[in-house]
């Protein structure tokens, strides 16, 4: 895994320490329970996930976003730093993350205020892997004050995130076709920042009016859910883009941090009630039991129950 080598820890502890939490929880290793167990997590440290499709440059977005974060002219004023879990695709071979989009967050590595952290999907049907849900709180309760997520893109991902992180932001570009399945996929409801990157191509200002106009949102710039053009190589719009960001995370109700907590939880108890599943024994077991006249339904009910 590649991690950022700074100097000093954003929290407590060294660097070295939190890659090693990390890893613990990453491969369940013994003293992971505990340790999960032992979290004291800050709803408050805002969780900003990155989404959209494969190419849209999301991984350039994010440096951009880590330079505006770190620099002069930050919206945010870092006393501990920013946590970057990013989430590869996993190698055939290996099942590590491949981590070629992480060598466009290369210049990030070392700062001693950015701690990036490389995930492998494992085989995990959408764009996360299993254990971003756990990893993303080992950084909370690290102390951070930001984390920002970066999914695969593919799959049942952009939904994933909606429910793990406090800000959804959804990343389209002017040239590709699948944009407007994307939009249509009912994703547009479950963003809460949309950018439109590579604004500086062909087709950004139709896509841009397109996007409103599907979400239902005037010409005008909208409050609630707003349309950001952003230029990722040239570091454009990126300052807009964290500013709604942020505004977004600081309108979030009661109601909805506890959705978001329900959404977890619910998460986790899935996680936690096929974790161990024995395929070869539980189709073993559904075959006995169509034989013995039930269906996929009693026999999903049954086994459960004797789980």
């Amino acid at each position: 895994m590649m991690t950022a080598r700074g100097s000093a820890a954003p929290g407590r502890g060294s660097t070295r320490d939190l890659a090693r939490r990390i890893s613990m929880v990453e491969n369940e290793s013994p003293g992971y329970a505990e340790l999960l167990a032992s979290l004291a997590v800050e709803s408050s440290v805002p969780v900003i996930g990155i989404t959209g499709p494969p190419g849209a440059g999301k991984s350039t977005l994010i440096d951009a976003m880590l330079s505006v974060l770190t620099g002069d002219d930050s919206p945010l004023v870092l006393e501990k730093g920013v946590g970057v879990v990013a989430v590869d695709p996993s190698s055939a071979f290996t099942s590590g993350a491949l981590l070629g989009d992480r060598l466009r967050m290369s210049r990030h590595f070392r700062h001693a205020k950015v701690y990036i952290r490389s995930l492998a999907t494992r085989g995990s049907l959408g764009g996360l892997s299993y254990k971003t849900l756990e990893v993303t709180d080992v950084m909370k309760d690290w102390g951070f004050d930001l984390i920002l997520v970066e999914t695969v893109g593919v799959g049942q991902s952009e939904m994933e995130i909606a429910a793990l992180a406090d800000v959804t932001v959804l990343v389209l570009v002017p040239e590709s076709g699948d944009d407007v399945q994307v939009v249509k996929a009912g994703l547009m409801e479950a963003a809460d920042v949309i950018v439109v990157n590579k604004a500086d191509r062909p087709g950004a200002g139709k896509l841009e009016a397109y996007i409103k106009e599907a979400a239902g949102l005037d010409p005008d710039q909208s409050f609630e859910r707003p349309v950001i053009k952003t230029e990722a190589t040239e570091a454009k719009g990126v300052g807009d883009l964290l500013d709604a960001a942020l505004k977004s995370h600081s309108r979030l109700t009661g109601k909805q941090q506890e959705q978001l907590l329900f959404e977890k939880a619910r998460r986790l108890v899935r996680d936690y009630t096929l974790k161990g599943l024995d395929p070869v024994h539980m189709k073993e077991s559904m075959l006995s039991h169509l034989r013995d006249g039930g269906n996929l339904y009693t026999f999903a009910q049954h086994y459960t129950d004797q789980r």
